[in-house]
């Protein structure tokens, strides 16, 4: 006689069930990877496609320095007559340095400052004592070829300067020579300083530095000491002893005529 299985009770499990699949709910379907709890995350698992990506935000544009800004026709210009200025010099500038340094003490050979360059940065100017020839402006010019100054450009001044604050200034290299200095030494009524560089600064171009090259080379020219004369001084005149003498540069007042 053949016995049928008891029925099943509502609280067993049904043989019909995969194992493992008791005491999972509606939302735990699928099998457990081998090794993982319930309550430890399927790392196996596809990830949640219907997330959005994180976007990540794009940097921030950065201000373009001394040192990452393109190379400007007055920077080319400066760097090309810079460095064919400093190769022709080179040889007298290192007389001088010999000369100065037999002279002066050890350690005293360059003039050594603190100077506001482009975008306000300080930066160190040598320069020889010296001011034959122009030396003390042709020993600048390393700093020319290196960035730190131009061959034409207002005054370089110190931090501490009040007008080395001004925003225009800070956006030019200070210069060997400019409109300020060329002016100074021409009998031209308009001769302030600041006013001359903030000038020159809003209306600089590669034809101006050139005019001004050639005027602070004719200035130099006619500043060099003249050489002395050979001819005999003349004999001195001769004058009565409690007689006042009046010589042709006597500043006489004005209305006196040699008839009075």
């Amino acid at each position: 006689m053949r016995l049928s299985p008891p029925p099943s009770s509502p609280d067993q499990p049904s043989d019909a069930e995969p194992p493992g699949a008791a005491g999972q709910g509606p939302d735990h379907t699928k099998p457990l990877t081998p090794g993982r709890t319930p309550e430890t995350p399927d790392l196996a698992a596809p990830p949640d496609l219907a997330a959005p990506p994180a976007l990540a935000e794009p940097p921030a544009p950065e201000r373009p320095t001394a040192s990452h800004r393109p190379l400007d026709p007055k920077r080319a210009f400066d760097l090309a007559l810079g460095s064919a200025l400093l190769v022709l010099v080179t040889p007298l500038l290192l007389a001088a340095t010999v000369a100065t340094a037999l002279s002066r003490p050890p350690g005293g050979v360059f003039v050594t400052e603190t100077r506001t360059g482009l975008d306000g940065r300080p930066f160190t100017l040598r320069h020889l004592p010296t001011r034959r020839f122009g030396l003390h402006v042709l020993s600048r010019l390393p700093h020319v070829v290196r960035g730190e100054m131009s061959l034409v450009g207002p005054a370089p001044l110190p931090p501490g300067h009040p007008a080395a604050r001004a925003p225009w200034r800070r956006t030019v290299r200070p210069g060997l020579t400019g409109l300020a200095q060329v002016r100074r030494a021409s009998a031209l009524p308009w001769d302030e300083p600041l006013l001359l560089d903030q000038h020159y600064v809003e209306h600089h171009w590669i034809g101006l530095d050139l005019a001004l090259l050639l005027s602070a080379l004719r200035t130099f020219r006619r500043s060099r000491p003249a050489r002395p004369s050979r001819r005999p001084s003349p004999a001195p005149s001769r004058t009565v002893p409690g007689q006042a003498h009046l010589s042709d540069a006597d500043h006489r007042l004005r209305g006196y005529s040699a008839a009075e």
